[in-house]
Formats: structure tokens, sequence, C-alpha cells
């Protein structure tokens, strides 16, 4: 994942920080070939600062495939 507006080694330093940052990154900017994790997903999508309505519909989906 390119990044030219993130200090990325500062921010691996935080494995907490880097898990939401880099899940915000793939939810707003496309995945590009990979997938997200089901779990850490949702650990941190009340942490995620992306659409309201793209949090709702990942919700939905976490919750309905189960």
């Amino acid at each position: 994942m390119r990044n030219w507006s993130t200090d990325t080694t500062e921010l691996k330093k935080n494995p907490e920080k880097w898990a939401v940052w880099e899940l915000e990154q793939l939810v707003n900017f496309g995945l590009q070939g990979k997938r997200l994790d089901a779990k850490l997903l949702e650990r941190h999508l009340s942490k995620l600062q992306i659409d309201p309505h793209r949090k709702d519909y990942l919700n939905f989906l976490l919750h309905e495939a189960r």
C-alpha cells in the first residue's frame, strides 16, 4: 500500500493505530487484491473514520454472515 501523506514507519510501531489506519485505507481507497479480515474489522469498526453509510453496510455484512 502506498501512502505519501503518512509516515507509516512511525505508525507501524503502534499495532492498534496501524490496524485502524490500514482498514480505513482499504475501505476508502480500495482493497487492491487484498481481503478484509472479518475479526479485525469487527474489533476496530467503531474506531474507523469512514462514511457512516459504509460503516453501517460493513456492520450489516459482518452480522449477516453469521
